[in-house]
């Protein structure tokens, strides 16, 4: 791990260059392919740009005819309010180049993350794979929250190994408050991120030792979260008078994932349907409805996908392996990317990457909780989209992590070879 590299700096920066760059290539391409009247690919991006533009006008941060005041955590939206401020219509372009600029981050987080953990040239490894890695690309340039979540991941990720490795209490509690700050950011803009502190914390406490070490980590990271979400979590509770975490979007996914016409794949045309019963519902009651109405359509929905999986928890186990099979696979899942350009592209890409880190993880995570975390969100993302929906999308972020340990592979053949050569030499002087 002491190991040190030649030029490591002007390394780190060529890595970044052409990170960014084949980025930004992407980015121009891909606005080249919309079509003619046409903003975004998907409607998650129409909606955070919405919300961007309420934030930059000082509007009143809702979305819908609702309208929905507590729909979308607003990190992703207050982002792309420092674009929208200063045009009326800025072209989405530049919300791609800005994309391409976390992308950038991104590839730096993994490099800082693997230094932590392997060498000098390991990390530039993990930041070239980072680099060329296709998902990772794609999340660059396309406009979606994971550009901005990546890097605060990967930053979390950073902060709690270094609060693990440290001696010293004081700095352990300031590296864990940093992680738990980073985690509530994280969560802001991609509020699925939420559980992921408790959950890999209770995995650390029961199964990684150093029981009082992960407890006051746990502690101090649950601190920093509260400090980080607290404004939003106010604001939340000033609007519907209760604590709400996130957003009143918990039953329509849940729906989404678990309903009579499941398939694993996202299909959200039942929310009109939902709306309109609750319409009816409110008008029939007679009375003025508790809280607002985007809290209660959200019970609605959450109730009745709870309700359809008590009836049919065979069909939901299925879909739970469909889920988690559409997050893993090797092919594309999505219609616009199913040409065999796209499929040798993904597959070229993902499945080197997956086998070296599965023998990473099996390598290294016995070794110390600190490549265990590498792990984390991989797990964390499969147990979460297999009660949700499953699309390759969802396994990019925890990809990152796991390149980490792919690049303690690839550094440690390496490694192994430079000893022989030198064996070698030695041999031959010898003789």
């Amino acid at each position: 791990m002491s190991e040190r590299c030649p030029n490591y700096r002007r390394w780190l920066l060529l890595v970044l260059v052409v990170a960014f760059a084949l980025r930004l290539g992407a980015a121009f391409w891909w606005e080249s392919r919309i079509a003619p009247g046409t903003q975004f690919a998907w409607g998650d991006s129409y909606s955070y740009w919405i919300l961007g533009e309420k934030i930059a006008r000082g509007e009143p941060y809702e979305y819908g005819p609702g309208p929905a005041r507590v729909f979308r955590t607003p990190g992703y939206p207050f982002v792309l309010s420092s674009l929208l401020m200063f045009s009326d219509e800025p072209p989405v372009l530049w919300a791609r180049v800005l994309g391409c600029l976390f992308g950038a981050a991104t590839v730096g987080g993994v490099i800082w993350l693997t230094r932590c953990l392997f060498s000098e040239r390991g990390s530039l490894i993990a930041g070239l794979l980072a680099a060329l890695y296709p998902g990772a690309i794609g999340m660059s340039v396309f406009v979606l929250s994971e550009a901005p979540f990546c890097p605060l991941m990967l930053g979390q990720l950073v902060a709690w190994i270094a609060a693990y490795q440290t001696s010293n209490a004081r700095q352990t509690t300031a590296y864990a408050l940093l992680a738990g700050v980073l985690a509530g950011l994280a969560t802001l803009v991609r509020p699925s991120w939420l559980l992921f502190t408790p959950f890999a914390c209770g995995v650390g406490i029961t199964f990684a030792g150093q029981r009082r070490r992960q407890l006051l980590v746990g502690i101090a990271m649950a601190a920093g979260i509260i400090v980080s979400m607290l404004p939003w979590w106010v604001r939340n509770y000033g609007i519907t008078g209760k604590l709400t975490l996130t957003t009143t979007q918990f039953g329509a996914s849940l729906y989404d994932g678990l309903n009579p016409n499941a398939t694993g794949e996202s299909d959200m045309q039942f929310v009109a349907r939902f709306v309109e019963e609750q319409r009816q519902a409110d008008a029939a009651s007679g009375n003025t409805p508790l809280g607002t109405f985007e809290e209660r359509l959200d019970d609605r929905m959450r109730d009745a996908s709870v309700a359809w999986m008590q009836q049919h928890p065979g069909r939901a186990l299925q879909l739970a392996a469909i889920k988690v099979a559409r997050m893993w696979s090797p092919w594309p899942n999505a219609a616009q990317f199913q040409s065999w350009r796209f499929r040798v592209l993904i597959l070229g890409g993902y499945l080197p990457l997956i086998v070296l880190a599965v023998w990473g993880a099996i390598r290294f995570c016995r070794q110390d909780w600190s490549f265990s975390l590498c792990v984390m969100p991989a797990i964390y993302f499969t147990c979460l989209h297999a009660v949700f929906i499953g699309s390759i999308r969802y396994r990019q972020p925890p990809m990152l992590a796991l390149i980490v340990l792919a690049s303690g592979i690839i550094d440690g053949w390496w490694r192994n070879r430079l000893a022989a050569e030198r064996t070698s030499k030695d041999l031959d002087a010898a003789a």
